[in-house]
């Protein structure tokens, strides 16, 4: 198997009690990292987006999970657990949508309360442990996802995607940027469209960035721009991630996503989601049962910190839309492909 093209940057890392984040938001004009010491600053810096991206959120939601045990290390187990409630009330009323942060804050819960520890030392230690494997898992996963995907696109395939679904977004790597770089190192991405991604900018600022500076083909194109490519046959496939999966297969991504599936559909062109297994919210049934996080107002009256609409008119401001199962050519997982539109269920990956 041919080398992985890993990004040249660190989304997140952990080290001596810090958990350092890529400031996204200051991307792509500065490269500055932002030091966490404590679970409230994960909380805010997953609030604010300075790291964004459900896989991503997820990991830094675990390292928020352990910090908080550690800083109480003096303290028993049991007053341990207390605290990470608290902590994981906290982490978890930052993004309602991505259900990875949910995940992990469950899965490091369920750790406490599992572990034999006889002393909040051991138990602080075991919860870091698991936190860095967490973020060893995504970016093995990661690969795997890219890999799958890639058997998926055409011979030197123009992808078009939408917001950023790449190594910004995950621990490493990235789901639908998993997919894009392994098609490339195998031979099959010839270009990359990239959606704007309006009011955020997150295909502008991040995936543009991202993808230029791993030496892959890329074409900035607004928002409005997606139905045009694809009509002149620019656009050979869509591949996107999602923040979840319902249990019947419908995508909660970004907003915009469900526009280009609608569009894909007429244009006879494949639409993919490329996204891990914590994505997959089998206790949700439908799409319609997902929560859609609003956003603030100002970040659509303004870029950047410039006005660009009135103070004083009133903003409709989902974050997230929802695309139906049956537009949805085939959903990636780390455990394999399912074709959503062709009626497979995703009951065929829920087993161990």
């Amino acid at each position: 198997m041919p080398k992985h093209i890993e990004g040249n940057f660190h989304t997140l890392e952990y080290g001596e009690g810090v958990l350092r984040l890529i400031d996204q938001t200051r991307l792509p004009g500065e490269e500055v990292y932002l030091e966490c010491r404590t679970e409230e600053e994960v909380a805010e810096a997953i609030r604010a987006m300075v790291v964004r991206g459900a896989p991503a959120i997820g990991v830094a939601a675990a390292y928020g999970m352990a910090m908080a045990a550690a800083r109480r290390a003096d303290l028993s187990p049991e007053e341990i657990r207390a605290a990470l409630d608290a902590a994981g009330e906290r982490l978890a009323a930052t993004r309602p949508t991505a259900v990875n942060l949910f995940w992990a804050i469950e899965r490091m819960r369920e750790a406490a309360r599992a572990s034999g520890a006889a002393g909040g030392e051991a138990l602080a230690g075991e919860l870091l442990a698991l936190a860095a494997e967490m973020h060893r898992e995504d970016v093995a996963i990661c690969r795997r996802i890219g890999d799958l995907g890639a058997g998926l696109l055409p011979e030197e395939g123009q992808v078009l995607t939408h917001c950023n679904a790449g190594a910004l977004a995950t621990a490493g790597y990235g789901t639908a940027g998993g997919v894009i770089r392994s098609g490339f190192r195998d031979g099959k991405v010839k270009r990359v469209w990239v959606d704007e991604t309006r009011p955020f900018l997150q295909g502008a600022r991040l995936t543009a960035w991202e993808l230029s500076r791993d030496g892959i083909p890329v074409t900035l194109i607004a928002d409005n721009m997606a139905a045009f490519c694809m009509q002149q046959g620019r656009v050979g496939v869509v591949v996107v991630g999602a923040d979840r999966v319902a249990a019947n297969g419908d995508v909660a991504n970004k907003i915009g996503t469900y526009g280009l599936a609608v569009l894909a559909r007429e244009h006879g062109v494949p639409f993919y989601v490329a996204a891990p297994m914590s994505t997959i919210d089998f206790k949700t049934p439908t799409g319609e049962d997902i929560p859609i996080e609003e956003r603030s107002a100002e970040e659509l009256r303004t870029i950047g910190g410039r006005r660009i609409a009135p103070e004083e008119v009133e903003v409709f401001h989902p974050a997230f839309d929802v695309t139906p199962a049956r537009l949805v050519d085939a959903l990636v997982t780390e455990r394999g492909v399912v074709r959503l539109a062709a009626g497979e269920s995703l009951e065929t990956l829920s087993g161990p």
